[in-house]
């Protein structure tokens, strides 16, 4: 893709599932360079849909972007933010949301 003034580097944020016997989800975040939200998220579906096409793993159909503040990558640069609403309490939200005990830390293949 040629690179405008309009180009910038998106993240997007796939959900899959992975089947028994194995009976996890996981979520992806691929970067991609274009000039926006829509054309991120049809680069990164597609490519969601190749990575989940096997028989171990299918695409659920969920992708978040996020367009990163700056049009440079280096350590340290945010990627992915996702802000949401919550009356739950810090580590009630972390145990419904993020530290479950079910989480896998590396990659799962």
């Amino acid at each position: 893709m040629r690179s405008s003034p309009d180009t910038g580097w998106y993240s997007v944020r796939c959900v899959f599932r992975w089947e028994p016997p194995r009976d996890v989800y996981e979520e992806r975040v691929t970067l991609w360079r274009t000039a926006s939200f829509d054309q991120a998220i049809v680069m990164a579906e597609r490519e969601a849909a190749e990575y989940g096409s096997d028989e171990a793993m299918r695409y659920l159909g969920l992708a978040q972007a996020y367009r990163l503040p700056d049009d440079v990558i280096e350590p340290g640069t945010e990627v992915f933010s996702l802000i949401r609403d919550s009356d739950l309490e810090p580590e009630e939200y972390l145990s419904t949301f993020f530290d479950t005990g079910d989480e896998c830390q590396e990659h799962v293949s």
